[in-house]
């Protein structure tokens, strides 16, 4: 796929006028977020990055416009996982209404330029190295194992290895300031609970962006698409962040469903491998790709809702790759 200069230049300043957007309703204006708006903002982000595909496939050619809803799909899927895991952080930190679209307007941000970064030498490698294709499945195939095995536990975000690091090395209050990450209390300079939650946003988007590309590359090796489709996909998440925050708790397989997702694309991975070595072996298509991942998702998605209903104490899980404490979270941040 040919790819201009100009193309690029258009993309990254379209992608970077809604960051604009996006960062001046979430963090200039702080306010709680109310249904509303939040599905106002929703079908916004959602319908640009179907216009998105749209104008790419009609450019560039339908291949790499189903590679790229195939993209999107998948990172819009892992998405919802990460938005699981942002609630619990948001709820063991209590994180004030008014403040929650600063960090998610961070985390968006932050993880946009980890993802650029992992895309870049994601596309790299792939393109020096054929084995890392392999590489790759298996990481995804690893990662669903573990995602499945511990399908019905929270990821302990006081444990986080930054988390605890940030604790240890800076003072902090366990007061919030308003919307300060720093304040001055006693003449000494300390860290609010807000600067803490930052970085557990952080490590959790730098975990996210391991997962999610090697994901992506599995559906199309073009970078181009990779970045549109991250990118794109990301944009979204403050808004469906308060437009599913109750619906969260009702997406009782999600954790399965995603595990299934994974395993999928690292097969594909490792077959596309062996077919650079065998070319006998079998490879499966992008449209088919869709199909299954369009299939599990909305498999996941009838069965949680049927299951809620029939048992409303069932509750989802963000799942984890380790396990973790059997003890509740209390939240800290009081």
């Amino acid at each position: 796929m040919e790819v201009t200069g100009a193309a690029w230049a258009v993309t990254i300043g379209v992608i970077l006028a809604l960051l604009a957007l996006d960062l001046a309703v979430g963090a200039l204006r702080p306010h709680a977020v109310g249904f509303k708006e939040a599905t106002v903002w929703s079908v916004f982000y959602i319908g640009i990055a179907i216009a998105f595909g749209v104008v790419l496939g009609s450019l560039a050619g339908w291949q790499y416009g189903t590679e790229y809803f195939a993209g999107y799909l998948v990172e819009k899927s892992l998405s919802v996982d990460n938005l699981f895991v942002f609630v619990i952080i948001m709820t063991t930190f209590a994180v004030p209404a008014e403040h929650q679209q600063k960090v998610l307007t961070f985390g968006i941000v932050l993880a946009l330029i980890m993802r650029a970064a992992f895309i870049a030498v994601g596309a790299a490698l792939l393109n020096l190295f054929s084995f890392m294709f392999l590489v790759f499945g298996l990481l995804l195939i690893w990662t669903a194992v573990q995602l499945f095995r511990h399908r019905n536990e929270d990821p302990d975000v006081e444990d986080n290895a930054l988390v605890r690091a940030t604790k240890r090395v800076l003072p902090t209050t366990s007061e919030y300031h308003g919307g300060k990450l720093t304040v001055r209390l006693d003449g000494k300079r300390v860290v609010t609970p807000l600067f803490v939650v930052l970085i557990a946003i952080g490590g959790t988007d730098l975990l996210f962006a391991l997962d999610s590309i090697p994901a992506v590359f599995g559906v199309t090796q073009e970078a181009f698409i990779v970045f549109a489709a991250n990118a794109f996909a990301l944009l979204g998440l403050r808004a469906l962040y308060f437009l599913v925050q109750g619906l969260l708790d009702r997406l009782v397989y999600l954790s399965t469903g995603l595990a299934l997702v994974l395993a999928f694309i690292g097969l594909k991975l490792v077959l596309h491998w062996a077919h650079t070595i065998w070319h006998s072996a079998p490879q499966i298509s992008t449209p088919v790709s869709l199909v299954v991942i369009g299939v599990i998702l909305t498999i996941t998605t009838v069965a949680s809702l049927a299951k809620s209903r029939r048992d409303p104490s069932a509750k989802a899980h963000a799942g984890s790759l380790r396990a973790t404490s059997s003890r509740e979270d209390e939240p800290s941040g009081s």
